[in-house]
């Protein structure tokens, strides 16, 4: 409880300066207006809601009485894994046995990936060969759901087709409940003031710690992030101190070990969720005086905020060009290259398996009959964004993303959090490609007459529209290359920065009229400047 207040004081303070500036930054962009390219693709305004992802049977095993039981899974619109007794109780409405919210998790297909954490999770204790493992499974094809912090949850199926097919359903809910999309209206739903500022109040409470970079633990919603952020720094605390005093044989201990960690993780969640609340309400009870101020001052803001940076940028640009001239530039092409061959072979993939569905359906207007089907194919048509399995082979083109040495260099924990916000673009590329044929079509119906023209007019809708994804799917992965440039690229420059210039930066302070230093931070001012020293690079 204690280490939890002290991380969300500190944590709490860095997200009310963030939420100034966010404020400001909103406020300026409402008023200045997006220059950036419109989309061609429309965008689905009220999203599908109340259908079912996926469904089926397969093993799960029930830690208590250490028993395997067949359960029938459900993964709703908001992608929580839903377990049943069995697929009568789902029909009958009856209460579920188990929902999991798998934000943060790792899907696993071997016990042995599974031991290899298990036993680094707890240094020092590994059960001697031979012993019984922390489970038996039954069939060849496990599936494991592995958390750093929360509790494990084990599955298995009968055939590696199968494997395959809820490897690809549980990846789905991983990748959506990480984004924030997912479970049980509890969701990352924050407005463009609120979302900036919760992200860069995490990225700036690491940095403090001098933990700079991508973090793979900013996933899920607010609360589970800042559990995470909590559990970051207690989890080494609590193995040293329990640790040693756990009894029994090796497996026992990793047993008791995870139960613990689990409980503490919910004894976390429960506290962050009531000290952020209290914080956001503080926020929100400030806003409309901030908001004000912002309208009333703008001009006199930019202009304090400019003079500003003309002096930081004076201090700082000199140093940040060697930097980048020795350490940065260098590299750009192969970190692009990198980013670049996985990222559009998934994005050409979309386009084949928008094309191909499509084409499948118009075929089959023609054998089995016109319009009498078209709603019914439509339907199928709508949810192909949301198929786990058909997108599979979208998905699975980011697996080629290796930084290799580069990840060395420029410090990247993992390359799974530019995967998966690369599969989310796809995703959401593909619903909207969805939703514009379905949007043509519909405007087209009323001036159809019979089979063979529904037929023509679908081909030319489809020719439409891939001309629409071609151009919106270049600028998206326009827009990914040069975030992900930029992720990777500017914490490895402050962090290079931060010996000769972070200890200066308080001598500007003072530059800052006192009413406008809720929407201007130093900090934040430099960090603008170290990234104007390597957009033109990017840019390029």
């Amino acid at each position: 409880a204690e280490r939890t207040g002290k991380v969300l004081g500190e944590f709490c303070r860095c997200y009310k300066e963030q939420f100034g500036v966010a404020l400001f930054n909103s406020v300026r962009y409402e008023i200045e207006g997006n220059g950036g390219p419109q989309a061609q693709l429309l965008h689905r305004k009220v999203p599908l809601e109340d259908h079912v992802i996926y469904s089926g049977n397969l093993f799960h095993y029930i830690e208590e009485n250490k028993k395997w039981r067949n359960r029938f899974c459900v993964v709703p619109h908001n992608y929580g894994l839903v377990l049943y007794e069995n697929k009568l109780a789902y029909e009958r409405d009856l209460p579920p046995r188990v929902l999991i919210n798998s934000a943060g998790y790792r899907i696993l297909t071997t016990v042995d990936q599974y031991l290899e954490l298990v036993n680094s999770s707890l240094p020092g204790v590994t059960p001697k060969l031979g012993q019984t493992p922390i489970f038996k499974c039954p069939t060849d094809f496990p599936l494991i759901l592995w958390h750093p912090y929360a509790r494990h949850y084990y599955f298995c199926v009968m055939t590696s087709k199968e494997q395959e097919k809820w490897k690809a359903v549980f990846q789905d809910c991983v990748r959506h409940c990480n984004n924030g999309e997912g479970c049980w209206g509890d969701n990352m739903h924050l407005s463009k003031v609120e979302a900036p500022a919760f992200t860069e109040a995490v990225r700036m409470y690491r940095q403090s710690k001098e933990q700079y970079g991508t973090w793979d633990m900013l996933c899920g919603n607010e609360t589970q992030v800042l559990s995470n952020l909590v559990m970051e720094e207690l989890l080494p605390e609590l193995r040293n101190t329990i640790g040693p005093r756990l009894k029994g044989k090796a497996q026992e201990r990793q047993r008791t070990w995870i139960q613990i960690s689990d409980a503490v993780y919910r004894m976390v969640y429960e506290q962050t969720n009531a000290q952020y609340d209290a914080a956001m309400a503080k926020c929100e009870q400030e806003r409309p005086q901030m908001e004000s101020t912002i309208r009333t001052d703008m001009d006199q803001i930019i202009t304090s905020k400019e003079h500003l940076a003309s002096k930081i940028r004076a201090f700082v640009l000199p140093k940040a060009e060697v930097c980048v001239r020795n350490h940065v530039q260098p590299y750009i092409p192969s970190i692009l290259e990198a980013l670049m061959t996985p990222t559009s072979q998934g994005f050409a993939e979309v386009r084949e398996v928008f094309f191909k569905e499509v084409t499948d359906m118009n075929m089959n207007i023609v054998n089995e009959g016109g319009l009498e089907k078209l709603v019914e194919y439509m339907e199928k048509l709508s949810h192909l964004a949301f198929h786990p399995v058909k997108m599979q082979s979208c998905y699975e083109k980011m697996d080629q993303l290796k930084l290799e040495g580069l990840q060395q260099r420029f410090d990247v924990t993992s390359t799974s959090v530019f995967k998966q916000r690369a599969q989310i673009h796809m995703r959401q590329q593909m619903d909207d490609a969805v939703y514009t044929f379905e949007t043509l079509l519909h405007q087209e119906l009323g001036k159809l007459q019979g089979k063979d023209d529904l037929c023509k007019s679908i081909q030319r809708i489809l020719e439409r529209v891939l001309k629409k994804y071609d151009y919106d799917s270049s600028t998206v992965r326009k827009k990914f290359f040069r975030e992900a440039l930029l992720q990777i690229t500017i914490p490895f420059l402050l962090k290079k920065l931060a010996p000769t210039c972070k200890g200066e930066l308080a001598k500007f302070q003072e530059l800052i009229f006192e009413d406008f230093a809720s929407f201007i931070l130093v900090e934040n001012t430099y960090e603008e400047v170290v990234l104007q020293s390597v957009m033109k690079d990017i840019m390029q």
